[in-house]
């Protein structure tokens, strides 16, 4: 029953992609993909499209390195083509260093969400009281409307994609905190699952990007909060009035040909029918409208 399921998916994808003049490869011409975690389904989902792959297939061959990382493959000649956030900065230092110019082209919106267990009484934050959780002022959930207990805010990894939106869109050059190493999980999936199960109470806060805590890792235990009062959705995203969010990019380098075909799924990402077919896989596309704020 898999096996037929993942067929048909993969025929309703090609068939779709086909009619909206995806660029159709060989297996052996499919360029080398990389990203970010929450860009992986969108990346598979375009293998499946252009070369007709099933999604077994696509979940072998398509693996992310996660959002830094794959900007150092891309700089380093391992990858041809990148889905992905903003990297940390030293990136695009490095680049330079190497002498290799980047193309970015934004494709998709994605937001910065804070999630809490589902026992803890608080619906939303201002986005004052979550820059003084995170700068350590803000110490207790009774602060903020919530019980008597002690916050344990989770952070990511200095180079996670997740780790520099919060520090450029939410901190804005804000210091953080120091938060100890088991408070700094190296997955997504791990802090999710740590914010879920944190001793059975409601401590702990953390943050993830929409994308992933709705899309690809959906967890009982957890509640999305809201920021002044807008909960995150996809449109609340696309019109702004959600206050954290991001383009996704797509990322070439500046001396990839023209007909390459990593050239050719980069510029289809940003024609309607690309961001068609992102919208199909749940993702907001750029070109919808979305304002960022």
């Amino acid at each position: 029953m898999k096996k037929w399921f993942a067929l048909l998916l993969a025929l309703c994808l090609l068939a779709a992609c086909a009619a909206a003049e995806c660029p159709q490869f060989s297996r052996e011409e499919y360029p080398r993909v990389d990203g970010s975690t929450a860009m992986l389904p969108l990346s598979r989902a375009l293998m499946m499209a252009s070369i007709g792959a099933t999604q077994a297939e696509a979940e072998l061959a398509i693996t992310h390195s996660k959002t830094t990382n794959s900007f150092y493959a891309l700089i380093g000649g391992q990858a041809d083509l990148l889905l992905v956030g903003n990297p940390a900065p030293e990136v695009f230092d490095y680049a330079e260093e190497m002498g290799v110019r980047l193309e970015m082209k934004p494709i998709g919106v994605d937001a910065l969400v804070f999630l809490v267990s589902d026992l803890n009484p608080v619906e939303s934050l201002t986005r004052a009281q979550i820059e003084g959780i995170y700068t350590g002022e803000i110490a207790n959930w009774a602060e903020v409307g919530g019980a008597d207990l002690p916050i344990i805010a989770y952070q990511r990894n200095e180079t996670a994609g997740s780790q520099v939106m919060m520090e450029s869109v939410v901190m804005q050059g804000k210091p953080m905190a120091d938060a100890p190493v088991e408070y700094r999980p190296a997955e997504m999936g791990e802090l999710v699952d740590a914010v879920a199960s944190y001793r059975n109470t409601a401590d702990a806060i953390g943050y993830s990007v929409y994308y992933y805590v709705t899309e690809m890792y959906v967890q009982q235990g957890i509640k999305l909060l809201a920021v002044d009062g807008v909960a995150p959705s996809n449109q609340s995203i696309a019109s702004g009035d959600y206050p954290y969010t991001q383009y996704n990019y797509a990322v070439v380098r500046a001396d990839e040909p023209d007909t390459s075909p990593a050239r050719q799924l980069f510029n289809y990402l940003t024609t309607e029918e690309g961001e068609a077919f992102m919208a199909e896989q749940g993702y907001v596309p750029a070109g919808s409208g979305a304002v960022l704020k």
